[in-house]
């Protein structure tokens, strides 16, 4: 069983896998084969069990549904809004991913320290231009910072799709700093 305080700093009553229902044990089965772990945030979500079905429907939807955005860009998405926001979980996790996605080991960090240093295409640039932007300072996002994500191909869809990517992670980052979830271990090791 996993020790909670290796989870959230909080004192949430998270269940033993052996006491949750038969689709959400199926559910973190299929995490722990696919991915060697159950991701933390999962298992915190689980102490309340319709806020996880709400967040992994939401996650699922977002990072693996059709769109013009692919995996990778999604996954630095939330790496650049994890970096404006200090989201350690999140810089861990999703850093890991942007590794094992781009097969270049050093571009998740790249990303973490300063995203305008790493060599990125004009759509990567203006995506994630758009992502800091809108996690610094929304109130301030105008039609020319939507126009630049036009100018370099993405559609009215696209920069739907974008937006709420870059929302959930900001909604997601608040929830991990404010309980201080800890990133699983294993974040730390893939693809090095």
């Amino acid at each position: 069983m996993t020790n909670k305080k290796d989870v959230v700093a909080l004192d949430l009553p998270i269940p033993d896998l052996n006491d949750l229902p038969d689709d959400v044990r199926k559910y973190f089965e299929i995490c722990q084969e696919k991915l060697g772990m159950v991701p933390n945030v999962l298992t915190a979500f689980s102490q309340n069990l319709n806020q996880l079905d709400g967040f992994t429907r939401f996650y699922n939807e977002l990072m693996m549904g059709e769109s013009e955005l692919s995996k990778l860009e999604r996954e630095m998405v939330a790496v650049v809004v994890s970096s404006e926001n200090k989201c350690f979980y999140c810089l861990v996790a999703h850093g890991a991913a942007v590794r094992v996605l781009s097969g270049d080991p050093a571009l998740g960090e790249h990303l973490v320290m300063n995203y305008r240093s790493a060599k990125l295409d004009k759509r990567q640039r203006a995506m994630l231009d758009f992502a800091s932007h809108l996690t610094r300072s929304p109130a301030t996002v105008a039609e020319d910072e939507v126009q630049a994500l036009r100018d370099v191909g993405f559609s009215d869809r696209g920069i739907w799709d974008l937006s709420n990517v870059i929302g959930f992670y900001n909604m997601s980052n608040r929830v991990a700093i404010a309980s201080d979830m800890r990133p699983n271990p294993e974040y730390h090791k893939q693809s090095r």
